[in-house]
């Protein structure tokens, strides 16, 4: 398929592109249907993926990491997402949580937990979602008390990512109840710490392989060590954070939907019905003609968001716009390639079909779409 060249990315990307891409071909592939029956992946594949250097490249080299650019992050997820390896969550732990510690730790954090980080020694989460508090952050029920120099956690968190793996979480929750926004904070908390508990791993519609569980907190002491930089300041960070967030989600969503559209060209014209190729019907070309179309566009787009994130100049407003256009385009190109499909479209062998399964939550998590529209509608008439 024909497409506009790509600038964003020099030589030294490509080549790491190529080691990512055959690391996922030898130590994935073989394994990721297992890994769906069984809910999660092998952690060992964390520590591999930490030894060739692809968990939180963006680290600097003091701190265990190579320092280099989010360009390296985005290899990572875009080759995830090309492959449909959604168990690997490997996006929220360099792109989402791993960050925070980076820009908010306090020297003796950075030291403590950035190098196991990058090894895959740790796995990380964050604890923001809850029952009853899903895209409204300032909602969260979870409490942190202080209690002298500690503070004391209770609470419960749902849809956790790398929730079963976590050795740390980043956990949200209100210092000041009566402060609303002002009165978010962030801890980073162990696995194993008294009173934190990993619920079930969450049987969801797609996603099979990827750990998602519920995290219940029963009077769960930290000590103020463990505060994520400052008090009170937390729905601040997390502002700050998201657009790196959506831009994670929205590379994945369309690798994806390329990587889909893709096999579904070959497979159109290998598939016969009424005695001829079904890629010789016009509706099949028109479809595949309006589908490749709007992917080529939005892969301009946001090579072009990547770039402004490089330079520092992606704000929350077009972080909502990537978000919202490419996993609505990443649903409805998947649905239109299952449709050529036909019948095994519907068969969980064929990739199309997990794919579908596993795209529909991307118009969910890192705020919904409908926030997505709030947060642009709100700039547009502001």
């Amino acid at each position: 398929m024909s497409a506009i060249p790509r600038t964003v990315y020099e030589e030294e990307h490509e080549l790491f592109r190529s080691s990512v891409k055959k690391f996922l071909e030898t130590e994935a592939a073989p394994y990721h249907a297992q890994w769906e029956k069984d809910g999660q992946v092998d952690r060992a594949l964390w520590l591999k993926a930490g030894e060739q250097g692809f968990l939180s490249p963006s680290v600097k080299e003091e701190y265990g990491g190579v320092g280099v650019d989010f360009r390296y992050n985005a290899i990572v997820d875009e080759e995830c997402g090309r492959s449909g390896f959604t168990g690997i969550g490997w996006g929220l732990h360099s792109d989402i949580a791993v960050p925070y510690i980076e820009r908010y730790g306090s020297e003796e954090q950075k030291q403590k937990y950035l190098p196991k980080c990058v090894s895959g020694e740790i796995v990380m989460a964050i604890a923001m979602t809850e029952p009853a508090a899903g895209s409204d952050l300032q909602g969260i029920k979870t409490t942190a008390v202080k209690d002298g120099d500690d503070y004391i956690i209770n609470g419960s968190k749902t849809f956790i990512t790398n929730g079963q793996h976590a050795d740390l979480v980043i956990v949200v929750a209100k210092t000041d109840p009566t402060a609303g926004a002002k009165g978010i904070s962030l801890f980073l908390l162990e696995a194993g710490a008294p009173g934190f508990e990993k619920g079930k791993n969450l049987e969801k519609i797609g996603l099979k392989a990827q750990d998602t569980s519920e995290l219940f907190f029963q009077d769960v002491r930290v000590s103020k060590d463990q505060l994520l930089g400052e008090e009170g300041m937390g729905f601040i960070y997390m502002m700050q954070d998201l657009p790196q967030e959506r831009l994670n989600v929205s590379i994945i969503a369309i690798a994806n939907a390329e990587s889909i559209l893709e096999q579904t060209v070959n497979y159109v014209k290998e598939r016969n019905a009424f005695g001829k190729s079904i890629a010789t019907f016009q509706n099949t070309q028109f479809k595949l003609a309006e589908l490749e179309t709007q992917v080529s566009v939005a892969r301009v787009f946001l090579d072009r968001c990547l770039e402004l994130h490089i330079e520092h100049k992606f704000d929350s407003v077009m972080a909502a716009k990537a978000k919202l256009m490419t996993t609505d385009l990443q649903c409805k190109v998947i649905d239109e390639c299952l449709q050529l499909h036909g019948g095994y479209g519907f068969m969980w062998e064929y990739p199309v079909a997990r794919a579908f399964a596993d795209s529909r939550v991307q118009r969910i998590y890192a705020g919904t779409n409908e926030v997505m529209k709030l947060i642009i509608g709100r700039d547009l008439l502001k």
